[in-house]
C-alpha cells in the first residue's frame, strides 16, 4: 500500500470532512488538480509551501484507490508528484494527523514515510 499526503489547514479540512469530500485548496483549485506529496517529498513540500504555518493536518491517503484519477506529473526539479483530477472522497483518507513545528519552526515530518 503506497501512501501519498496531503498538507491541508484543519479549519478548511473540518468542513471538507462534514462534506464527505474534499474538492481541494485554493492552490489546487486555479492548477486544476489536488496536490500530493510522497513521503520522501513531504519535508520539502512542508518547507516550500506551508513554513512557520499551525494548525496543519497530515492527510494520508492510499495512492491505488484514486484509480486513473492519480497521475505522476513532473514538478519540482523534475521529480514526479502525485496529482489527483477530481475530488478525493473523505472515505479514501486512511488517517489524519496534525503536522506540528518544532523548536527550531520547521514542521515535524514522521520520518517513516518513505
Amino acid at each position: 500500500m503506497a501512501l501519498i499526503y496531503k498538507i491541508h489547514p484543519e479549519s478548511d479540512w473540518l468542513r471538507s470532512e462534514a462534506a464527505g469530500v474534499f474538492d481541494g485548496a485554493p492552490v489546487d483549485l486555479e492548477d486544476g488538480f489536488i496536490h500530493f506529496s510522497t513521503g520522501a517529498q513531504l519535508a520539502g513540500t512542508a518547507e516550500k509551501h506551508f513554513a512557520g504555518r499551525e494548525g496543519l493536518l497530515l492527510v494520508a491517503v492510499e495512492a491505488d484507490a484514486l484509480g486513473e484519477a492519480l497521475k505522476w506529473e513532473p514538478s519540482r526539479g523534475g521529480e514526479l508528484f502525485p496529482h489527483l483530477y477530481g475530488p478525493l472522497a473523505i472515505a479514501d483518507v486512511r488517517w489524519i494527523e496534525p503536522l506540528r513545528l518544532g523548536a527550531d519552526g520547521r514542521h515535524l515530518v514522521p520520518a517513516d514515510l518513505g
